[in-house]
């Protein structure tokens, strides 16, 4: 796989960059004079997001009340939810236990998976071009030292020849 050849941009530069969008301006204003503004908008929030775990419920302010209609409405829809979840989980388990059971029946252990992961993975690695181009310089670059190497030792001897003569 060619990650180069492969990757698309998902964003069209052709079409040009929408201004209003984002100004980023060295003097530290924050948008250029007479843009509308993130905050004019209500897209920049200042009030607290709860943290993962903490009841979204008792972040909701005095002015978000709900009436006995939409708070039941709420209330059905959320045990609906939870039910969908419980259902998933009980069938994403009943998947992995099947799973299992056919690795077993096939005789495929956690080494065998892990050998043919690596496998697959130096496969992967070793069909880019990135690898395929940084090999051949590599093996150049050996070729080169090679030869350095060997010319050095020649001259090496060649000198202790000399020094041995005299």
């Amino acid at each position: 796989m060619d990650f180069d050849e492969d990757y698309q941009s998902p964003f069209d530069f052709d079409t040009g960059v929408n201004k209003s969008y984002l100004y980023l301006s060295p003097s530290g204003n924050s948008s250029p004079s007479g843009s509308p503004t993130l905050q004019k908008f209500g897209l920049l929030r200042t009030d607290p997001v709860p943290e993962e775990g903490e009841d979204v419920a008792a972040t909701i302010g005095a002015t978000e009340t709900l009436s006995e209609e939409e708070q039941e409405e709420l209330r059905r829809e959320l045990a609906k939810v939870e039910e969908e979840i419980q259902t998933l989980s009980q069938v994403l388990a009943a998947k992995e236990k099947h799973l299992a059971e056919i690795k077993r029946k096939l005789g495929i252990n956690s080494l065998q998976e892990l050998k043919q992961n690596i496998a697959k993975g130096w496969q992967d690695v070793t069909a880019t071009s990135a690898y395929k181009k940084t090999s051949e310089t590599l093996s150049q670059a050996g070729q080169k030292a090679s030869a350095a190497f060997s010319s050095v030792g020649s001259v090496i001897t060649k000198k202790l020849e000399d020094v041995n003569l005299k």
